[in-house]
């Protein structure tokens, strides 16, 4: 199931491209990457890293994003280092947006998939068609929703299968505050009979010198059915370096 899923993905991720037959416009993406390491009685190592690209074609507005996050501990127990990884996740997905005679109307297509090995879930992964709308465009503001139905994969650690037939709904946001600085706001949420996973990122980026800026963000992963011992709310809070590459 896992294979079907990514693959799913990869191809959403490179069939619009492969329909459209008009000029290209302006491809951007973003690479950003964040390390902490201490030591002392309790030792940690901690990675994130991201990358977000966003394209334009004649007929497709398209968004891809991959994001990785590895916790490692090392704690001093009466003279014994304990190790263990307390952290550690997967998370891809992309979109492709088809623009209608409106261009601001446009139907979607979605596929993500995330594996997060301390979590309630071997993996969950989803794929959903529907309706997109951008409401909101202009120098300072953007704004924009999709909505419609979908099917989410998913397997617990103890081995059940929670799949079913979702409705998946998402916005994104962003305030250009000034001509080095930006906040930008992304949240979802797919409720099904078994599960309703929802995720959340407010975030504010700075330049900090040409193409290399600095990230503050909150991320939020919350699902409703989760085992005995588990929390639903799962967040992250992060300082990370950006850069952008075109």
């Amino acid at each position: 199931m896992k294979k079907h899923i990514l693959a799913s993905l990869i191809a959403l991720s490179f069939s619009s491209a492969a329909l459209a037959q008009d000029e290209v416009k302006p491809f951007t993406m973003e690479g950003e990457l964040g390390f902490i390491s201490t030591t002392g009685n309790t030792e940690t190592t901690s990675i994130s890293a991201g990358i977000k690209a966003h394209q334009e074609l004649e007929q497709w507005s398209n968004d891809y994003t991959l994001e990785g996050l590895y916790k490692k501990e090392t704690v001093d127990n009466d003279g014994i280092d304990e190790e263990y990884t307390s952290a550690q996740k997967f998370y891809g997905s992309a979109q492709g947006n088809y623009k209608l005679e409106n261009p601001d109307y446009r139907l979607f297509g979605f596929a993500s998939y995330e594996d997060d090995r301390l979590s309630n879930f071997d993996y969950q992964a989803t794929v959903a068609v529907g309706w997109n709308q951008k409401l909101l465009e202009n120098k300072n503001h953007t704004l924009e929703y999709s909505i419609g139905p979908g099917y989410s994969f998913a397997e617990t650690q103890e081995g059940e299968n929670q799949d079913s037939m979702i409705v998946r709904a998402s916005g994104a946001y962003t305030w250009k505050i000034s001509s080095t600085s930006r906040f930008t706001q992304t949240l979802s949420t797919e409720v099904g009979s078994d599960n309703t996973k929802s995720r959340s990122e407010s975030a504010l980026t700075a330049t900090i010198s040409g193409n290399l800026s600095m990230k503050l963000s909150f991320k939020m992963d919350h699902n409703t059915n989760v085992s005995d011992g588990i929390e639903k709310l799962d967040t992250e809070t992060a300082v990370t370096l950006v850069y952008s590459f075109f």
